[in-house]
């Protein structure tokens, strides 16, 4: 035993624990309470925040059409912005009155150096000559945050009030949630701001020689106030003001316009006016009511659900001491209930992978030992937490599936420490000797393991562009909580078994645990159902089942599984290994799996998997979007959103229900908001700043997944709800109807996006329709309906001006161009004041000349005559003329190349790959102009381009972790056998995609493979290292030199026993790790909290996790479960294979 003792080394820190286990006690307790507090402070969200390198340009230009727009102010700002270094693409849209640019940066760009590289760009352009000057605004140049794009929640305000005092509602509140840090904007959707009208009669204003300049300079020089300065008088200085402004409407009706020969002319003469709401912008409707909606956004990084929290608290405060009883408010598409739901469900997967995990622990190593190693797993997590959290990561979904995904790799260091030590003792040596050389035995082998773990997530932290910034979290996640479980297993565990392991259980009294057991229960059931306090009873409930559960059929299971079961499978696996290493045999197991590994990949071939580039999750909210063509007048669009409303509400009520109180409820939906105006576009498409009014949106917002259950029990699934709307909603002529779902994770563009590239838009159009209408024709399955992003039939009335002609009549081009956008469009003249508010002046035509092309064509333009001092009056019909035409909705540009796009959603299941190959088949003999290009872009963009990286990622993690496993073992041979592994481990994954008929979710499923590379290595080094101490050791018994080979049945009788003495850890971790990631991978939840408060676990299978994670968790669970046959068989197979050769090649060259 000494001798022993002398060869194995020991680690320090290890060693140091061991003695100092009062240390280990009190770093125990810092790492639970500074863990719990970070675990707190924490935000939550569902999905990483992504700050993107973004910046957005947008300048408005009122009244001047698309191609104009593009011309004045998108191409000169583009040419300034091209200059920019670091610049990945420019994409810009001109609609009429308002120019879009978005310029992506590459990540290496901080948002704040992009923005300002943008502001210094813009202002040259705008420095330049040719460059407009009388922009209602400066460029509004700003950075993008996809956080800040879609409303956190609407708050919905109706009842039998006035629009007035629902409006005063709606400010009270949105004054109130506005005051929140967290909250960047409020927006107020269903009622609009007011304005003072002047609506002028042109015949009467025409008669009396007047035009709207003279209207104009009189309300600016009678509504204001001028300070005159301070009048000193007797010492005192009294200020002096010449107080003007107009403070009610029948001041401004007085107001004198022109007086000349005695005669005055008021306003109130030539024109009527009003205060009233601007034209309508917006419509707002919850189950088809009207309502006053606020659209609230919060910052980006604040905690979602403490948000949630802050609002709800004003609005009952708001609700008892301000509002009216009978105001209704509710709250829709609250997204922190999705939040809540989802970080619940994963909290809950980790607990319940915890308990599977611990259970099977104390099948194989006893309960106390199994809680030696079952620290490993709380200790990990919270010492990340604390991490993670100084690093300013948030709690989401990305960073609780890698605790899961961890949830069995954090027991294997623990495992095979705890496991060791164990060994030691039952050897005869004692706690603290056992500890140092248990610990110390293995220290270097667990490092390589972790180091070989970490190195296959390392180069997903080095993920370049938007989906390496969402899916970051998971590799950072995951080193760190490695990096813990290894510090766990070394310093911790070795501590705290020094101080309390035991060989052998304990005797149960078991008379003693039943009476404490019984009494327990009993208290239990007086605190819960006496007191009324239901969680604590039963936390006492469930403590005295558990205890006799334990003692009467866990104690003897466990001994049974110890002393019978695990022996007679350690025996049998020496037979099957001593026969696998027996004469040919080697060659036959070795060839044999490479064969099927073949076979697999032939299979895979023959029977390919659905390729999906990012999980389908299940529709939590369906968005009916509602496009009416360009220029139709918002009333127009409010009509057709009506009728599509009735039709939605028809397909919800098919799911309503009247409860036990005889009140009829929804079990499927949780509301329905409708949307006509702003606020209205695709957030998708990215920030967009003009006027909608031919836009509209229907939202249909589903109860959570565990509460889609009809009245029978029955769950019922909300794609089939989206696909009965799809199915149902009526063809309007011209309108264009899209069914969306909400989508998990980044942004991809949608799944079917063709681009045409060009120089002469109008032939761009052209071809782009010529496309369109192709690839209709050849009924591929899956489109939902193909559009063009570009409009072409908007309509148009352009003004010739004959310049020869007006400048002979002393007008410009810039006069009529003003006198027309006054008489039509408006002109802002002054304010005017009302308490602390105030509201626009405006001057325009009177509806019944103002919508007449006659009336304006005809209106005459009234100015003096420089030449002879005289007024004269020319009708704009003597000098100009007008045509109606139709023209473009937007100009789009990508690159500073003119495009259109062709683009399409899928129908729900339809494949995105399968479609757009049978496109590209389609498209192959497509004849095209030779200055015009197509690519395919959006998601199949993306799809190619991240397929890329992982596929150099897990080529990267395998080059690492073989120099780590060199550098280890001092040899090529030892990380070559490592590899294959690894390269064997696919057969699973192949085989289990191809048996259970699984999509290949690029995204998840190659994470998964990159997961697996690093987790199937663990064991093959662990158990390639015994082999090598038991050779070292039995060379040092036989008296032979470290170079020398033991003789083959010797190499083989050590081969088989290093093989027995690690089936335990092997298995164990394997097992550990495949239970662990069971409850993600099946979709169990088991809510744990209402277990205890309700009675009631609520379990269910399914919801958007396991959509999520599911794919990447299969990837593991098949690939590990062929990996344990590969280690226990195939790597011992593979070493004496090796160990053959080398010894033939030194004979050989002998």
């Amino acid at each position: 035993m000494e001798e022993k003792k002398s060869i194995i080394k020991q680690f320090g820190p290890s060693t140091f624990s061991v003695k100092n286990t009062m240390t280990v006690y009190v770093l125990t307790a810092i790492v639970f309470i500074a863990g719990f507090m970070s675990y707190n402070s924490m935000p939550s969200e569902a999905f990483p925040e992504i700050v993107t390198p973004e910046i957005y340009v947008g300048t408005p230009y009122p009244g001047n059409s698309p191609v104009d727009l593009e011309k004045l102010i998108t191409r000169p700002l583009e040419k300034e912005i091209n200059g920019i270094s670091g610049v990945d693409a420019i994409n810009s849209t001109s609609v009429e009155g308002y120019s879009t640019i978005q310029v992506k940066f590459n990540f290496d760009v901080s948002p704040d150096e992009a923005l300002r590289k943008v502001k210094d760009k813009v202002d040259a352009a705008m420095g330049q000559p040719d460059f407009p000057t009388d922009l209602p605004a400066d460029p509004n140049v700003f950075e993008l945050n996809f956080s800040e794009l879609m409303p956190i929640a609407n708050i919905n305000m109706s009842g039998e009030f006035s629009l007035d005092q629902l409006k005063e509602y709606g400010e009270f509140l949105e004054e109130k949630i506005e005051g929140l840090t967290e909250i960047s904007k409020v927006d107020i959707r269903g009622i609009d701001d007011k304005e003072l009208r002047i609506l002028v009669d042109n015949k009467k204003l025409e008669s009396m020689q007047l035009g709207f300049n003279d209207i104009a300079g009189a309300i600016q020089n009678e509504n204001m106030t001028i300070s005159g300065g301070n009048l000193l008088v007797d010492g005192y200085r009294r200020n002096v003001r010449v107080v003007g402004e107009i403070r009610d409407l029948d001041e401004l009706r007085n107001v004198i316009i022109k007086s000349e020969k005695m005669m005055l002319v008021r306003l109130g003469d030539v024109a009527e006016i009003e205060f009233d709401e601007v034209e309508r912008q917006s419509y707002a409707r919850q189950y088809g009511s009207s309502v006053v909606m606020l659209d609230v956004f919060k910052r980006s990084g604040e905690n979602q659900i403490i948000v949630s929290e802050k609002i709800a608290q004003i609005l009952a405060e708001a609700q008892e001491s301000y509002f009216p009883d009978n105001l209704n408010i509710s709250v829709t598409n609250d997204t922190s209930e999705q939040t809540k739901t989802q970080v619940a469900d994963l909290e809950n997967s980790i607990i319940f992978g915890m308990l599977l995990v611990v259970i099977v622990l104390m099948f194989f190593l006893g309960l106390r030992n199994a809680l030696f190693v079952g620290i490993a797993i709380p200790m990990s997590m919270l010492m990340s937490f604390v991490i993670l959290n100084a690093l300013g990561v948030t709690l989401n979904t990305i960073v609780l599936f890698a605790l899961v995904l961890a949830l069995g790799m954090l027991v294997d260091n623990g495992i095979v420490v705890v496991e060791n030590i164990y060994r030691f003792m039952d050897e005869g040596y004692d706690r603290i000797t056992a500890a140092k050389l248990g610990a110390g035995e293995v220290a270097m082998p667990i490092i390589a393991s972790t180091a070989t773990t970490l190195a296959a997530f390392l180069p997903l932290a080095f993920w370049p562009g938007l989906f390496g910034e969402f899916m970051k979290y998971l590799p950072l996640t995951l080193i760190t909580v490695l990096s813990s479980s290894l510090f766990v297993a070394l310093v911790i565990n070795p501590g705290l078994t020094a101080a309390l392991m035991k060989v052998e259980e304990a005797p149960l009294n078991k008379k003693r645990v039943s009476i404490y057991s019984i009494l327990a229960i009993v208290l239990g059931v007086v605190i819960a159902y006496g007191a009324g306090k239901m969680a604590w009873g039963n936390l006492f409930i469930y403590s005295g089942s558990f205890a006799l559960i334990y003692t009467y059929f866990v104690v003897p299971s466990t001994k049974w599984f110890q002393t019978i079961l695990l022996p007679s499978l350690e025996n049998s696996y020496k037979s099957v290994l001593a026969y696998a290493l027996s004469g040919k045999k080697p060659i036959l197991f070795f060839a044999g799996t490479f064969a099927l590994l073949i076979f697999s990949g032939i299979l895979l071939g023959a029977f390919p998997p659905k390729t999906l580039f990012f999980p389908e999750n299940m529709p939590n909210q369906a968005m009916v979007y509602i496009q009416m063509p360009i220029g139709t007048d918002i009333a127009q669009t409010n009509e057709v959103t009506l009728e599509l409303e009735k039709e939605v509400m028809e397909i919800v009520s098919e799911y309503n229900y009247v409860d036990v109180n005889g009140v009829q409820q929804n079990y499927m939906v949780e509301s329905v908001i409708a949307q006509v105006g702003e606020g209205t576009s695709d957030p998708n498409a990215g920030p967009s700043m003009a006027q909608t009014p031919n836009k509209a949106k229907i939202t249909v917002a589903f109860y959570k997944f565990s509460d889609r259950v009809d009245t029978e029990g029955n769950r019922v699934n909300s794609s089939d709800v989206l696909k009965k709307i799809r199915a149902t909603l009526s063809d309007y002529p011209g309108v264009v109807i899209s069914v969306a779902k909400d989508s998990n994770g980044p942004p991809t563009g949608p799944p079917v996006n063709i681009e045409v590239s060009g120089n002469d838009y109008y032939q761009l159009v052209e071809v782009a329709d010529g496309i369109k209408a192709f690839i209709n024709n050849q009924s591929i399955a899956g489109i939902e309906e193909l559009k063009l992003d570009v409009e072409t039939g908007k309509p148009e009335m352009p003004i010739t001006v004959d310049r020869v002609k007006a400048r002979a009549l002393g007008l410009s081009s810039a006069q009529i161009g003003d006198a027309m956008r006054t008489a039509l469009f408006g002109k802002e003249v002054s304010r005017f004041k009302n308490g602390e508010d105030d509201y626009p002046i405006n001057i325009r035509m009177s509806d019944q000349y103002r919508y007449n092309v006659e009336d304006l064509m005809n209106q005459k333009i009234t100015f003096r005559d420089q030449a002879s001092g005289k007024i004269k009056q020319v009708p704009i019909s003597a000098v100009a003329k007008a045509k109606k035409t139709s023209t473009f909705s937007s100009v789009k540009r990508k690159d500073l190349k003119r495009v259109i796009s062709i683009q399409s959603n899928l129908l729900e299941g339809a494949n995105p790959t399968e479609t757009v190959d049978a496109i590209k088949v389609a498209m192959a003999g497509y004849d095209l102009p030779q200055d015009i290009s197509v690519d395919f872009t959006g998601e199949q963009e993306e799809q190619a381009k991240e397929l890329d990286f992982l596929s150099g990622a897990l080529l990267m993690a395998v080059f690492l972790i073989f120099l780590i496993l060199v550098s280890q073992f001092n040899s090529a041979s030892t990380p070559f056998i490592i590899l294959v592994t690894v390269v064997f481990s696919l057969i699973g994954v192949f085989l289990g995609l191809v048996i259970f008929r699984m999509e290949f979710v690029i995204m998840m499923t190659m994470i998964g493979i990159i997961s697996l590379a690093g987790i199937v290595v663990n064991n093959a080094i662990v158990l390639i290292d015994f082999i090598k101490q038991l050779s070292s050791r039995k060379l040092a018994e036989l008296g032979l030199d470290e170079k020398d080979k033991l003789p083959v049945p010797i190499l083989i009788d050590t081969i088989v026993e290093a093989g027995r003495t690690r089936l335990r850890p092997v298995l164990l971790t394997a097992i550990t790790t495949i239970l662990g990631l069971i409850p993600l991978a099946t979709g169990m939840n088991i809510n744990f909290y209402t277990l205890f408060s309700e009675n009631n676990p609520h379990i269910f299978f399914g919801g958007d996790n396991v959509v999520f994670w599911g794919p990447m968790s299969w990837t593991v669970i098949f690939g590990l479960t062929f990996a344990t046959f590969l280690t226990l068989v195939i790597v011992p197979v593979m070493y004496f294979l090796f160990e053959s050769i080398q010894r033939f090649m030194a004979r050989l060259f002998a």
